[in-house]
């Protein structure tokens, strides 16, 4: 069963105000807590002893449990990108992959790689988003592994 996690009210405020000024390990944290990942994906962002930090959030008030679900079964795939009749991508199917793209390296790299996910989200053609995605590839790399690098590469290979 996973957990999905969400900010209290005390969370919320310290995100806005940074009241309680907490350390930079446990607001990372909380900035990543958003009502819709589960603890499982939380720590694989948090790349330091993720249940704890999880566990002193909540001991502490800004943080408390949304909902428990079923994980699923097996991982999605990835559909393949839809073109048009020339082989060239439908234009439509541009701006959802980009936005896949940019959640997918924000997961990755949290709020330390937020300044490179605008840029990528400004991107109004594949020929300016596919640089982008190498150098989010050699980001990703250095930030969370060759391994998390090459599967983001694979996923977006198309570009």
């Amino acid at each position: 069963m996973a957990t999905i996690f969400r900010k209290t009210a005390k969370g919320v405020d310290e995100i806005a105000t940074r009241a309680h000024r907490l350390v930079p390990r446990l607001r990372t944290a909380l900035i990543l807590v958003d009502g819709a990942r589960s603890d499982a994906e939380l720590a694989k962002l948090i790349p330091q002893n993720a249940g704890d930090t999880l566990q002193e959030l909540i001991r502490d008030g800004y943080i408390e449990a949304a909902a428990v679900v079923e994980p699923p079964s097996k991982p999605a795939k990835t559909a393949p990108l839809p073109t048009t009749g020339h082989g060239e991508l439908d234009p439509t199917s541009f701006a959802k992959l980009r936005s896949e793209a940019v959640r997918a390296f924000n997961d990755l790299t949290g709020p330390t790689g937020e300044a490179f996910a605008i840029k990528m989200e400004k991107a109004s053609s594949r020929e300016q988003l596919g640089p982008m995605l190498q150098t989010a590839y050699q980001i990703i790399a250095n930030a969370r592994g060759a391994q998390a690098a090459i599967e983001f590469k694979a996923r977006f290979a198309t570009f």
